[in-house]
C-alpha cells in the first residue's frame, strides 16, 4: 500500500482527538473501518503508531515521527491548493469582479459603479452573515475582493493572510418609528430606552457582547433582542414592535427615523478585503477601492442627519 494524503490525515485525525472511536466520528468512518486502516497505515509503515488501552491511544515513537512529518506536509499541500485555485481562477482573459460581501449597505453601490465604469466586465457577488466564511473564500481564491464589517477594534478574520482597508467607521445608531415618543431627539440616551425591545442582524464577532455592556453601563438590560434580516428589522420597528440598531449609513426608509446614542458607545468598521497574491488583486485593488470608498460617500451623503452629525463628530466617517 502506497501511504496517501487521507492516511496521514487518519493518524493526525487520532492523534488530535486521543481515540480511534472519537477520531471515526470525526472522519465520519465506522469505528471497525477506521482500526482496519489503521493496521494498513502501520503495516505499510514499519510499526504501530499507537499505543492503544481503555484509556485512549497515544502516539509510539514511530508515530510521534510520522506525526511530526504530517504536520508540516498537509498545510503545506492545502496551501498548493488555495495558491492553484487563485492562479486557475486569475488566468481568464476577460476582467472580472467576483465580490462577496455580508449584509452591508456598500455592496450594492460597490456593483452599480462597477458595472457603470467596466460595462464589459462580468460582476457576481456572494453574500454571507458570517464574516468566516466570506474570507475563507477570499483564501481560496473563489471570491477576488469582499466587503465586510468589523465592530468597534476587532481584528478581521485571517488578518494575517488577507489586506484589509478601513473604508469608513460608523456610529451604531438606534432606528426608530416615526411616531415614536423620541423620535424627535436629536441624539438618544440608552438609558432612555431601557424598557424597549431590540432588533438587529445577526452577524460574528463581539458585537453582541458590546452592545449588551453598552446596556450595561447605561444602568439595564436588554428584554429581549430579535436577531433577523433586514427586511424584518424593519417591519418589526415600523409596526412598533421593537427598536433597531443599524449603522448610521443606513439609508432612508418611510416611517423610520435614526438617531445617534449619546457617547457614540458602539461602533462599526467598513472593510474592504483581498488576498495580496491574487492576480485581480494586483490589477485591480486600487480600482475596486476607489469605487468602494466613493460608494461610502455617496451612502452618508443620502442620510443628511448622518452628514449633519459628522460635522461635529469628526473622528468618523470615511476613512482618512
Amino acid at each position: 500500500m502506497e501511504l496517501e494524503l487521507r492516511h496521514l490525515r487518519t493518524v493526525r485525525a487520532i492523534a488530535d482527538t486521543g481515540s480511534l472511536t472519537k477520531a471515526a466520528s470525526t472522519l465520519g468512518l465506522a469505528q471497525p473501518a477506521l482500526s482496519a486502516q489503521l493496521r494498513r497505515i502501520e503495516k505499510a509503515l514499519g510499526g504501530p503508531l499507537f499505543e492503544r488501552d481503555h484509556t485512549g491511544a497515544r502516539p509510539t515513537l514511530l508515530g510521534e515521527l510520522v506525526l511530526e512529518r504530517a504536520r508540516v506536509v498537509l498545510p503545506a499541500v492545502s496551501e498548493l491548493q488555495q495558491e492553484a485555485v487563485r492562479f486557475a481562477n486569475a488566468c481568464g482573459t476577460m476582467e472580472r469582479f467576483r465580490l462577496g460581501g455580508t449584509h452591508g449597505p456598500l455592496l450594492g453601490g460597490l456593483v452599480d459603479r462597477l458595472v457603470t465604469a467596466h460595462p464589459t466586465a462580468p460582476v457576481s457577488t456572494y453574500t454571507s452573515w458570517s464574516v468566516g466564511e466570506i474570507s475563507a473564500q477570499l483564501v481560496d481564491g473563489r471570491l477576488d475582493f469582499a466587503l465586510i464589517g468589523a465592530c468597534g477594534d476587532s481584528l478581521p478574520p485571517a488578518s494575517e493572510r488577507l489586506t484589509w482597508q478601513v473604508i469608513g467607521v460608523d456610529p451604531v445608531f438606534v432606528m426608530l418609528p416615526d411616531t415614536h415618543p423620541l423620535a424627535a431627539e436629536r441624539e438618544l440616551d440608552l438609558a432612555d430606552l431601557a424598557d424597549e425591545c431590540w432588533t438587529d442582524v445577526p452577524g460574528e464577532g463581539c458585537f453582541a457582547d458590546c452592545f449588551v455592556g453598552a446596556c450595561a453601563r447605561a444602568g439595564f438590560s436588554p428584554a429581549s433582542v430579535y436577531e433577523t434580516d433586514t427586511a424584518s428589522v424593519v417591519h418589526l420597528v415600523q409596526v412598533g414592535r421593537a427598536v433597531g440598531l443599524c449603522r448610521a449609513t443606513f439609508p432612508p426608509t418611510p416611517g423610520l427615523v435614526t438617531r445617534p446614542i449619546v457617547g457614540s458607545p458602539l461602533s462599526w468598521r467598513h472593510l474592504l478585503g483581498w488576498h495580496p497574491r491574487s492576480a485581480a488583486a494586483v490589477s485591480a485593488a486600487g480600482t475596486v477601492s476607489g469605487h468602494t470608498l466613493a460608494a461610502y460617500a455617496d451612502a452618508v451623503e443620502r442620510s443628511e442627519s448622518y452628514a449633519d452629525w459628522l460635522t461635529v463628530n469628526p473622528g468618523f466617517g470615511p476613512a482618512r
